[in-house]
């Protein structure tokens, strides 16, 4: 009746643990669970949505009728739908070292609240902790007669210290998130990591910004990666003409030594086994060797923009999917850590993030760093805080001189469209030159 030409159905059901302990007091703890499906259907005037809670799987004439339900949802549009060709397959989801599930939520509580603790010593005046664990098992059908499912977990815990003297309060924040199992024991020292970081933050000095050669940490490079490239790189917003990589692909915007990627395939915290349309994921390169090389799609953006490959779009349980990035890196070059701070000389090292913003369609950005230091003669001086980063995309990356030969990913929550999925970013660390530095610091 209203000329169905594609459809697909994702059904997720799981369970959602979490922990949040403040001061050494457990606030909250327990497990949710959650039943969604999204069926989308693709006919003459454009996509239909339907977004199903606590949804029973059927067939005949019974999911007939969710089809005419989704139909009549459908959004106009002004130009026809083309979906691109794409292929077809699910990778192995890595398996856990220690199943979470396995260990009961008073034990999980305990283990956490050792965290906590650890993050205790003089000039600390507050502590938090809280754990997530999210289980998933994911059923997709479409009617191109593609079908998989899987189990996905993924679990881990943030810990915060708040420190102050006379009126000067400073934040140490540290993360650890995994797909390989369960991770709360033996993990004291993250919590003192996070209260030496917030009491050293009290001494530390404002920096005078300006432009300076800066080394960033695999952190904040992987951050830049991801907000400032990899956002722009995707295709709805190449679609949509939002983007300042639109229509420059074969171009030159960086040197030699860089290589950026986003790849849903290895295993770290946004790793995928298949995309939420069901496409295959796969390894792309923005970025080659400092010319733009691809994009990332969903099966739409792709028949409309090309250049790259679709296996990006990701969503929420029970949402649409969107284009999305996964895990997002700077590739490894051939410097060390020694030569990269002797070759930045006179300047600043910059670590971790602390947020920001980027817009993809005019292409700048500004990234906050949690701390840093500066650097003199090659070698790290005095600690700095409230310093951050900021300036074009295109011109910024052009001062990527150096990337060093050690990478690390961080994982993260991206959000987009209302939805937050799972995502890694990751560096080694980089020389940056004529990096717009952010202080209110004096001479």
């Amino acid at each position: 009746m209203y000329g169905i030409s594609y459809y697909d159905l994702r059904h997720v059901t799981g369970e959602v643990t979490h922990i949040d302990i403040d001061n050494g007091i457990v606030e909250s703890s327990g497990t949710s669970f959650f039943n969604k499906a999204v069926l989308r259907v693709l006919v003459k005037t454009g996509w239909g949505v339907l977004q199903i809670d606590n949804y029973t799987p059927c067939t005949g004439s019974k999911f007939n009728e969710l089809l005419d339900q989704a139909a009549r949802l459908a959004i106009v549009t002004e130009e026809q739908v083309v979906l691109g060709d794409v292929p077809r397959g699910i990778l192995p989801v890595p398996e856990l070292k220690e199943d979470p599930r396995d260990v009961d939520i008073e034990e999980k509580s305990r283990l956490l609240a050792e965290i906590e603790m650890s993050a205790v010593r003089e000039g600390i005046i507050n502590r938090r902790a809280n754990y997530i664990e999210k289980d998933e098992h994911v059923r997709f059908i479409d009617s191109s007669d593609n079908e998989y499912e899987y189990w996905m977990g993924r679990s881990g815990f943030n810990v915060l210290a708040v420190a102050s003297r006379n009126g000067n309060v400073q934040m140490g924040y540290e993360r650890e998130h995994s797909i390989h199992g369960f991770n709360l024991r033996h993990q004291q020292d993250v919590g003192r990591k996070a209260s030496e970081i917030a009491v050293s933050l009290l001494d530390a000095i404002i920096p005078k910004g300006g432009k300076m050669r800066a080394v960033l940490d695999p952190e904040l490079a992987g951050v830049f990666a991801h907000e400032a490239v990899g956002h722009a790189s995707e295709g709805d917003l190449i679609q949509e003409g939002n983007s300042v990589l639109s229509g420059r692909t074969g171009e030159r915007i960086g040197n030699e030594n860089l290589t950026i990627v986003d790849d849903p395939t290895i295993p770290e915290f946004g790793f995928d086994p298949v995309d939420a349309e069901g496409v295959a994921v796969k390894r792309t390169e923005i970025i080659r060797k400092g010319v733009i090389n691809a994009f990332l799609h969903n099966r739409e953006s792709l028949a409309s923009v090309g250049n790259g490959c679709a296996g990006h779009a990701r969503a929420m349980p029970g949402e649409p999917p969107l284009v999305r990035m996964s895990n997002t890196f700077i590739e490894e070059g051939d410097a060390t850590e020694a030569e990269i701070f002797a070759e930045c000389k006179n300047g600043i090292f910059l670590k971790g993030s602390r947020g920001g913003q980027v817009d993809p369609g005019r292409g700048i950005f500004q990234f906050n760093a949690e701390y840093g230091y500066l650097v003199e003669n090659g070698e790290c001086t005095k600690m700095v805080r409230d310093v951050s980063l900021s300036g074009e995309i295109l011109t910024t990356l052009h001062g990527i001189t150096l990337c060093g030969n050690e990478r690390k990913m961080s994982p993260g929550y991206c959000g987009k469209g209302g939805q937050s999925v799972p995502v890694s970013d990751g560096a080694p660390f980089i020389l940056l030159c004529d990096a717009v530095v952010g202080g209110s610091g004096v001479d």
